[in-house]
Order: C-alpha cells, then sequence, then structure tokens
C-alpha cells in the first residue's frame, strides 16, 4: 500500500501528514515495521490516537507504542509506557546502536541509518511484553513450587 493510500485510511492519518517530511518517512517506516512484527506474529492490532499520536495497542499480549516526533530536533519517536523496564532492557542491548530518551522512548534521527534489526527486536520485546512477564512468573512459581 503506498503511503497515500495509509494516509487516506488510517485514523492517524492527519498527524502523519503534518508532520515534515523526513519524520513522515521515518514515523511511516516505523509504522510499516510495526504491523510487519506484529502480523509475523500473529497479533491482531489496533491503531488509534493516543494523546493525539498514532499508537498501537496489541490486547494483552504487549504494550502500546505510541510514534511521533520532536519539532526542535527532527527526531522521531519510538514511544513505551513509562513503567514498563523496555528502555531500559533496550538500553543494556543496543548502546551506542539506538539512542534512548528518559524511560520512555527510542530516539530515531530520519536522516541517520535505520537500524531495523534493533528497532524490530524493541518493537517485538514491547508486541510481547506482557506475556513474556507472565511466562517468566509462571516459570518463577514452578522453580518455587519445586525447590
Amino acid at each position: 500500500m503506498g503511503e497515500q493510500a495509509m494516509l487516506d485510511t488510517d485514523p492517524a492519518a492527519a498527524v502523519f501528514a503534518a508532520m515534515p517530511g523526513p519524520a513522515r518517512a521515518c514515523a511511516l517506516r516505523l509504522r510499516g515495521l510495526i504491523h510487519e512484527v506484529a502480523a509475523e506474529m500473529e497479533l491482531t492490532l489496533q491503531e488509534t490516537l493516543k494523546w493525539g499520536e498514532p499508537a498501537y495497542l496489541p490486547g494483552r499480549a504487549g504494550t502500546t507504542l505510541r510514534l511521533n516526533h520532536d519539532a526542535t530536533s527532527g527526531q522521531c519517536r519510538l514511544l513505551v509506557h513509562c513503567q514498563t523496564r523496555l528502555v531500559e532492557e533496550w538500553r543494556a542491548r543496543f548502546d551506542g546502536r539506538l539512542r534512548f530518551e528518559g524511560n520512555r522512548a527510542v530516539l530515531i534521527d530520519p536522516t541517520a541509518e535505520f537500524e531495523e534489526s534493533a528497532l524490530r527486536a524493541c518493537i517485538l520485546d514491547a508486541l510481547t511484553y506482557h506475556a513474556r512477564r507472565r511466562r517468566q512468573g509462571r516459570a518463577i512459581a514452578r522453580g518455587v513450587d519445586h525447590g
């Protein structure tokens, strides 16, 4: 589906359209990557707006991803809920490859190399965040029960 067709059919059309060219291209590339990863995982994704930003809700399996851009720096942001440990985990895994903002965002320079493999891993982690935590909790409980 071409960029114009996407902009005509999704709830975030006005948000993407208002972004400057490089930021829009970056955000749309991230959007496509989010949809690709969700499809590979056979997850149903709800695309909507949260706080006026494109948001991708994976249901009970994961945590919401949001996209925005910083008008001052021109950076794109891939945001997750600040109470998850995702950015902390990503910082440990991808320091030097990705840049981060606090405990809630990956910063992507639209003029720099697109770190697709690292971003794909981040998206996968977010889309499966709660499912992974539940599995880890059950594994720990089984270890305690049998220990």
